[in-house]
């Protein structure tokens, strides 16, 4: 038997300290986890989405390419989500834009009646130029968002938007 001797005072005082640190260790646990989860998530050729458009029938006039994620699991609820580019090409590089206005969020065309060669938002009559760059004077206060594209096996895939390097 050892000549140091816990006294109760001691015994109670460690005992409380390691239930106290348990306790706060299973609290701050699934906090932790939280906060590093999405940093330790594997990107890649998975992020992209095949689209339909051929890269050999692109042309420098932007075309409208819609595709849908299959399956997209948001918590329970799976379904299918489609989505909408403008993609053209400048030279050997191909440019895909996003669809969605900076100014409120509705969808730009190309080329309409009084704004050829421009994209046009009818919500409040903002403009952009082939690029994707807002036009001075208008509404929008941005350019519009460009896609990350890949092409593989002649297709179009496309990513996440990023922004508009182009401007």
């Amino acid at each position: 038997m050892s000549k140091n001797r816990v006294s109760r005072r001691q015994f109670l005082s460690y005992s409380l300290m390691g239930v106290g640190g348990f306790m706060i260790s299973g609290t701050l646990m699934p906090m932790l986890r939280f906060a590093v989860d999405p940093v330790l998530q594997k990107s890649g050729i998975g992020d992209f989405t095949p689209t339909p458009q051929k890269v050999d029938e692109l042309t420098d006039t932007p075309v409208r390419v819609d595709y849908t994620i299959k399956d997209r699991k948001d918590a329970w609820y799976e379904s299918d989500v489609s989505y909408t580019a403008w993609v053209y090409k400048d030279g050997d590089a191909i440019i895909a834009l996003s669809p969605v206005c900076k100014h409120l969020g509705c969808t730009v065309n190309w080329g309409s009646e009084g704004h050829p060669n421009e994209f046009f938002c009818p919500c409040h009559a903002g403009r952009y130029t082939k690029n994707g760059a807002n036009v001075k004077g208008t509404p929008p206060i941005g350019p519009l968002d460009e896609y990350e594209v890949m092409v593989k096996d002649g297709l179009l895939y496309l990513g996440g938007t990023k922004p508009n390097t182009l401007v």
